[in-house]
């Protein structure tokens, strides 16, 4: 019997740079269709959501998403059955950033990136948006370029700033990412420099866990374990990869890898809404369709959970009390083995829900409505 009541209650937050077009470092590809407005991508992101019923939240990014009116904004969203998630900061395409933003050597250059994050809380106030999503590409490429103490002391006294800011209903959540724009420091590298700067800050200061940005051979899962023991997990970044920073369908290169951490949050009962931990996409499609791709990630969160449910505790506590190395991992791999899917669609036609998403939406029409209306403008895109 395959129970699936742990996911009750159970939702993802999808991104709304996913929906605009996207590509390599070489070429950015279009698509008939694309949204040309947050407006649009709301609806595109609303669709996931009609067809799961697990992804009622959408990130926004500024200034991508600026908007004139965000009460007109909000209202659209409401419309459309889904609300204004994490408001997610950008310091990494403007010229006076080539240095670093909240690192910056320069204080004016601190003081506009700052100054941007306090515009980000202000959208969060005119959304209802709780929740701060802070990525830095701060970093070097040479030794001796900058001090690396110099660079954590004025990223502190920056963070601090922006946490005094906040609401006490706001959280910052922190993303650390070991490389990349830069590659011989990264100013927030690691999980554990993000939980340093949050225990400093306070207690709605918590670390992101994007999937992506780990070394090869990193136990993520071990990670996991860790924030949550601590109280500081606060947002996952969902995607999948091979070698770095991929943004791939998030289960589609190491199935195996995501049940393990669905079963470390399970553990701790962490899947639940009231543990505080927000589950989100980051991923930016770039040769698949993009409401399939984000449809198909979102199932695949779901499927991993409802595997992780089945991890049957007793036994396996009693096999670790035990020392029964093989019977332990037994435990693990019959859960992991076990096949929802057949559950997972009779769950969703008892909601109401397609028992299968992507042929619903590819049936539904939407995509080719939306390539003859969507006509003039210019098309979203990551970074725009």
């Amino acid at each position: 019997m395959i129970d699936l009541d742990g996911l009750d209650g159970f939702t993802i937050e999808v991104p709304s740079w996913a929906y605009g077009n996207s590509g390599t470092r070489f070429k950015v590809f279009t698509r008939p269709g694309g949204p040309r407005n947050p407006y649009e991508k709301l609806a595109d992101a609303a669709q996931v959501n009609r067809l799961t019923g697990l992804a009622n939240r959408v990130s926004l990014h500024i200034p991508w998403d600026l908007v004139d009116d965000w009460s007109d904004l909000k209202a659209h969203a409401d419309k459309l059955g889904v609300k204004i998630g994490a408001i997610n900061s950008n310091v990494f395409q403007d010229d006076d950033y080539r240095l670093g933003s909240l690192c910056n050597p320069d204080p004016a250059i601190r003081r506009k990136a700052i100054d941007h994050h306090k515009q980000c809380l202000d959208v969060m106030r005119q959304t209802g948006s709780t929740d701060l999503k802070i990525w830095l590409p701060d970093g070097l490429n040479y030794a001796g370029q900058d001090s690396l103490r110099g660079r954590q002391d004025r990223l502190a006294e920056a963070l601090r700033e922006i946490y005094d800011a906040s609401d006490d209903d706001h959280r910052i959540l922190l993303e650390y990412k070991f490389f990349e724009p830069y590659f011989y420091s990264t100013d927030i590298p690691d999980w554990g420099t993000s939980l340093l700067h949050c225990l400093a800050l306070g207690e709605r200061a918590t670390v992101v866990l994007d999937t992506g940005h780990h070394a090869p051979g990193t136990n993520i899962e071990f990670i996991v374990m860790q924030l949550i023991r601590q109280g500081r997990l606060g947002a996952f970044d969902f995607n999948s990869r091979y070698y770095a920073d991929d943004d791939l369908i998030v289960g589609s290169a190491d199935p195996f890898q995501l049940f393990r951490i669905m079963s470390e949050i399970v553990a701790a009962d962490a899947h639940r809404p009231e543990s505080g931990v927000n589950f989100m996409l980051d991923q930016c499609h770039n040769i698949e369709e993009k409401i399939p791709g984000q449809i198909v990630s979102v199932l695949n969160v779901e499927q991993a959970l409802a595997k992780a449910l089945q991890v049957d505790k007793a036994a396996l506590a009693a096999a670790q009390r035990e020392g029964d190395v093989l019977g332990a991992h037994r435990v693990l791999m019959d859960a992991y083995e076990t096949d929802v899917r057949g559950a997972l669609a009779d769950r969703r036609e008892a909601r109401g829900l397609p028992r299968d998403p992507v042929k619903a939406f590819q049936d539904s029409g939407y995509a080719q409505t939306a390539a003859t209306e969507r006509v003039g403008g210019t098309q979203a895109s990551w970074g725009a």
